[in-house]
């Protein structure tokens, strides 16, 4: 059977020279992989972190790993693609899902949000640099933590005050709480530490590293 559907990109993994294997998120498999053809004129631009994909997904009785094919950008991004920091934003949230949302996990929830997300990013012309953090606050309630000041307050530290705005205000005002650099960094640890705890698992999101750097 041939379905046709749209999905958000997580991560691809090169196998060989002409096959990548795409990690997804959708509204009707959640957290699932899939197998796909490229060439040396695959535009490649298709396949990084959080795009928004649609194409046909061919099912396979005899494979787990079925494939897809007749990919196209179901929205371009263009708002992400031209900024270094969204870049880098979308680098650390899809490792944050990919490292999170387990095969086979996912609702229409769950994808609609990011969806939702994703798209809200791309139209942001300024005061994005928190984004980061909503998304994170957000991602926990969409998962069924409903993070309340008080379950924070264990892992926030010196950062609760912090915290309490992001989580007190609407996505406009966490939006401006202000704090520079190093702030923003610690505040995203606190809070993959916040959800792996929930979710019992060592969130060792190695793209934090490059939002350090850019938030220094």
């Amino acid at each position: 059977m041939v379905h046709a559907s749209e999905f958000i990109l997580l991560q691809g993994t090169k196998v060989g020279e002409k096959s990548l294997v795409l990690h997804t998120l959708s509204r009707r498999w959640g957290r699932r992989s899939f197998l796909t053809s490229v060439g040396r004129k695959s535009p490649m631009a298709l396949f990084l972190p959080l795009s928004l994909l649609e194409g046909e997904v061919i099912e396979n009785a005899r494979s787990e790993l079925w494939r897809l094919r007749e990919i196209s950008a179901a929205h371009p991004l263009g708002g992400i693609r031209g900024d270094l920091h969204k870049n880098t934003m979308t680098l650390f949230l899809s490792e944050v899902l990919y490292r999170t949302v387990r095969d086979g996990e996912g609702d229409e929830e769950l994808y609609d949000w990011c969806r939702r997300s994703i798209l809200t990013l791309d139209a942001l012309e300024t005061d994005f640099s928190n984004f980061h953090l909503r998304f994170l606050l957000e991602f926990a309630t969409v998962m069924g933590f409903s993070p309340s000041a008080e379950d924070l307050a264990p892992f926030a530290g010196e950062h609760f005050s912090k915290v309490q705005q992001l989580l007190k205000g609407s996505a406009a005002d966490s939006l401006l709480v202000p704090m520079n650099g190093a702030e923003r960094n610690e505040v995203a640890s606190l809070l993959l530490d916040y959800i792996g705890w929930h979710t019992e698992t060592k969130i060792a999101v190695r793209s934090l590293g490059v939002l350090r750097e850019l938030y220094k």
